[in-house]
């Protein structure tokens, strides 16, 4: 493992100022929302001193949709590209749940790397399927653009077929690294000796996870009506989850609009 993601938002850049002190060559990519050129000046400063470094790696533009919401943030571009040319921020792009904002990238020569959500159920892709996506990564990666994957285990939800998942985006040419989550040690662990090619530990165990909803669900209910264990609800204008009837079956996560389930 050389490379950690992170984002302002995640709230952890003093945890891995730790890390930087022990592991200097680690490579850091953060993401921000901002669309403002102060916010973005404010955003990259509180970065660059919360992790002790005078640059960092990858700077992103967090979930930008489609070419319209770049150019909604193109202010915000416009001080990346300022900092990229003082050598204060190495590489800028964006994140995104949607094939057209990987599309996009095709737009926007300035940008070097993007962030797209690849799994092999297409759990999380706000605008298509994962055939879709991948086409769209295909022909970014071939353009020159960098490529790191998120949410291989489709934000939880594939944990108990880890290995499977994990190596259905590592086989992947057109995608050069991978940012999976891990709660546990011994999840990291997995997934290290997994993506190194060593011999695999012990798979960790999925008992104790559950899913979970998040605090952006706007309650459209497309999840309730999908679940066939009548394992959700809507409660207070939001989706709620019954834990006695949930199994962890992810039949939920494909018909979320917002990624808003996950399983941890």
């Amino acid at each position: 493992m050389t490379f950690l993601d992170t984002a302002g938002l995640y709230n952890n850049y003093e945890a891995i100022a730790l890390a930087l002190k022990q592991r200097p060559e680690l490579v850091v990519a953060t993401k921000t929302y901002d669309y403002t050129a102060d916010g973005l000046v404010a955003s990259l400063e509180r970065a660059l001193s919360a992790l002790g470094r005078d640059y960092v790696d990858i700077y992103l533009l967090h979930e930008q949709e489609s070419a319209q919401t770049i150019r909604g943030h193109w202010e915000a571009i416009e001080q990346l590209l300022v900092a990229r040319a003082a050598g204060r921020v190495r590489a800028i792009g964006l994140s995104t749940h949607h094939v057209a904002g990987v599309r996009a990238m095709l737009d926007f020569p300035e940008l070097d790397v993007v962030h797209p959500i690849i799994n092999r159920e297409g759990i999380g892709i706000a605008d298509g399927s994962i055939d879709e996506m991948l086409g769209a990564v295909r022909a970014v990666h071939a353009a020159g653009v960098g490529v790191y994957a998120m949410k291989a285990l489709g934000g939880g939800h594939l944990a108990g077929e880890a290995a499977e998942a994990l190596r259905f985006v590592a086989d992947l040419r057109y995608v050069d690294s991978i940012a999976v989550g891990a709660g546990t040690v011994e999840e990291i662990a997995y997934n290290a000796a997994l993506l190194s090619g060593e011999r695999l530990p012990a798979p960790p165990p999925v008992h104790g996870k559950r899913l979970q909803v998040a605090d952006w669900c706007r309650g459209c209910g497309l999840c309730v009506a999908r679940c066939p264990h009548q394992a959700l609800e809507l409660v207070g204008g939001k989706a709620a989850v019954r834990p006695e009837r949930c199994v962890l079956c992810a039949y939920c996560a494909p018909v979320c609009p917002d990624f808003c389930l996950k399983v941890f």
